[in-house]
């Protein structure tokens, strides 16, 4: 039996965790009469000093307690108003502009229908860990009103003798600003977002900006990547959702400021599920996917952006994967090869997570295989918004031992370690 220690920590979904974000009413008028941002700037304009600073004394006491810097962001959400209304801030008072503000921004609640799927990759600073300790990052799916996913961020510290410490969220979450944000149109193709200056990581989110990411940014799968010149990169793989069609993108940021939203191409790219090796093998990208829903396939490129064809390199082959497979995360790298966190669905649609190993030169060659499950969904991480699922899209080597946070049931995360000379053994 393979040895698996899972921590006692868990993670769930938080209604109250909310962030003040734009509310686009639609900037473009019917063509007969002003818009609807017009109509209620002209309404807020009309209101005298003292009746304009009574509306805003309302909004301030349900709302100030609740947020970061509340004002402010009233203030900045004015001032891309004024940008586009073409507006004279200098004859407009700080109470009626914080007030035009407040109209057009919304509190969301980010995490009120789940918490899952988390990836997970060493930190950019590691300062000051003693020995054994790593400090992390991940990143984690959470699902809020109308069932849209955004990216949120955790921080922590993993050690070699299996404890695990989160870095405790700050009291208000902001959202990653794209800047160019337009009211007239929704952005499409590649869009940077930023991280606010004051705020942690653990206390951002990224929500869908484009139009094709409009119903979500769903598990992204944060990879470590090294390049030919040993500069440093983070990127993770996602899925953009709008509502009835899905592509996979790329999630770039080489200091976790900025990060670039990038749309991939290619036939591959219309698929779910794809996950980045961190470094090229041969001097091409390579990337684990699901081409056909169904078995898990290789790709190479010589454009990070664009994936064509695939490769079958594994399906399904134990009962616990009859129905289908997928990769839990970017490929581990380890002495002996490169170790493939799997996912499999059995019987009533029973997810397990297993492990496969690929040759370090030749990724196309598949070594061994888990027979049994590494993690199954059974006793309490079984009940949730979505039965009988374990995943994870992304673990962590930290000496010995394999870091694995994963989602249960689609409504929460759980974290457990692992050897990994205990898996590799246990593989055929």
């Amino acid at each position: 039996m393979l040895e698996l220690y899972n921590h006692p920590l868990r993670l769930r979904a938080d209604p109250s965790r909310v962030v003040v974000r734009p509310f686009h009413i639609g900037w473009v008028g019917n063509g007969s009469g002003p818009s609807r941002t017009e109509r209620l700037v002209s309404e807020v304009l009309k209101m005298t000093a003292a009746e304009a600073a009574a509306q805003l004394e309302i909004v301030l006491k349900d709302f100030e307690a609740r947020h970061w810097q509340t004002r402010r962001v009233f203030m900045t959400r004015y001032d891309e108003i004024e940008a586009l209304l073409g507006l004279d801030g200098g004859q407009i008072g700080d109470e009626k502009r914080q007030l035009i503000g407040a109209y057009l921004c919304h509190e969301y609640s980010y995490a009120a229908a789940a918490l899952m799927n988390p990836s997970a990759v060493p930190h950019f600073d590691q300062s000051g860990m003693p020995p054994g300790s790593l400090r992390i990052l991940m990143s984690l799916r959470a699902v809020g009103e109308g069932h849209i996913s955004s990216v949120s961020f955790r921080e922590g510290i993993i050690t070699d003798t299996n404890e695990l410490s989160l870095a405790p969220e700050p009291p208000f979450a902001t959202a990653a600003d794209a800047r160019e944000e337009d009211e007239e149109h929704i952005p499409e193709g590649p869009v940077t977002v930023y991280r606010h200056r004051d705020s942690t990581l653990s206390g951002t989110v990224i929500f869908p900006i484009t139009k094709a990411q409009s119903n979500g940014l769903e598990d992204l799968r944060i990879c470590h990547f090294t390049h030919d010149d040993s500069s440093v990169e983070w990127i993770g793989t996602y899925t953009a959702y709008n509502g009835s069609v899905i592509q996979s993108e790329l999630l770039r940021t080489r200091d976790w400021r900025s990060f670039d939203l990038v749309p991939m191409s290619g036939g591959a790219s219309r698929n779910k599920g794809m996950a980045l090796f961190p470094r090229k093998i041969g001097g091409r990208y390579m990337m684990l996917g699901r081409q056909d829903g169904e078995n898990i396939f290789l790709h190479a490129s010589d454009d990070i952006t664009r994936w064509e064809g695939g490769e079958l390199l594994i399906k399904p082959q134990y009962p616990w994967e009859l129905v289908q497979m997928g990769n839990c995360g970017p490929p581990i790298e380890v002495d002996e090869g490169w170790l493939v966190l799997t996912h499999g669905v059995g019987a009533m649609r029973k997810y397990s997570i297993g492990a496969a190993l690929l040759d370090k030169n030749d990724p196309s060659k598949v070594l061994a295989r888990s027979k049994e499950p590494l993690l199954a969904a059974a006793d309490q991480d079984r009940e949730g918004y979505v039965p009988n699922v374990v995943y994870t899209c992304g673990a962590i080597k930290h000496g010995d031992k394999l870091f694995i946070p994963y989602g249960v049931a689609d409504s929460s995360v759980a974290f457990a370690f692992t050897p990994v000379k205990a898996l590799l053994d246990q593989m055929d």
